[in-house]
């Protein structure tokens, strides 16, 4: 049982880490050749925002954003990262207002809009949460490279996933990520450049 549990840690270990060597690749081929598109991370979606309204990419455009999928029956890595998003816009005064940051459920069959609501505001009001049907979160996951993945827990089940914050400019574009352990300092320091461009 024990030595299956590690093999299975292992598998989902290795499966978050080629995505973020992915993200990375794509970050540094997009520096080095001047080729950032939506096309690279990031892309058109269609989801269900946290009081039931259908939006879209476009509903956001104009705006700089975080985007982080995770789920709200996560035990750790997701309350950890949103109260740090939550803090990070404390940390950036005014400028945090010119921030939206998107939390994208990877687990929509519990995940309701009702669901959503409740969890994100008891984190900071300006966190959106967005949920959608598993045809409409594979697509953004897909468009993010995002890693998510079901796995059964007894009766039960959990959901294994990405952990980086995408950091999305006004016009949809891909800029950098952030780490969901960088603290609300270290990712003040490295949006305040940005948000102070426009």
């Amino acid at each position: 049982m024990k030595r299956g549990l590690l093999l299975a840690g292992l598998v989902i270990a290795a499966a978050i880490f080629v995505t973020s060597v992915t993200v990375l690749l794509l970050e540094w081929r997009s520096r080095e050749t001047g080729q950032t598109t939506a096309a690279d991370i990031g892309g058109p979606f269609s989801l269900t925002d946290q009081d039931g309204k259908k939006v879209t990419d476009a509903d956001y455009a104009g705006q700089w954003k975080l985007v982080f999928f995770g789920f709200t029956s996560c035990p750790e890595v997701c309350p950890t990262t949103l109260n740090r998003i939550s803090l990070t816009l404390k940390a950036l005064g005014p400028l945090g207002d010119k921030l939206h940051p998107l939390f994208i459920t990877v687990d929509p069959e519990r995940d309701t809009p009702e669901v959503m609501k409740s969890y994100v505001d008891a984190f900071d009001k300006r966190i959106t949460g967005l949920t959608g049907t598993l045809a409409e979160i594979d697509a953004v996951a897909k468009a993010y490279h995002a890693f998510y993945q079901k796995v059964p827990q007894g009766n039960d089940y959990t959901m294994d996933h990405s952990t980086l914050i995408y950091v999305m400019r006004p016009d949809g574009r891909y800029e950098t990520l952030l780490r969901y352990d960088d603290s609300p300092a270290e990712m003040a320091d490295k949006l305040k450049p940005l948000l102070q461009q426009g």
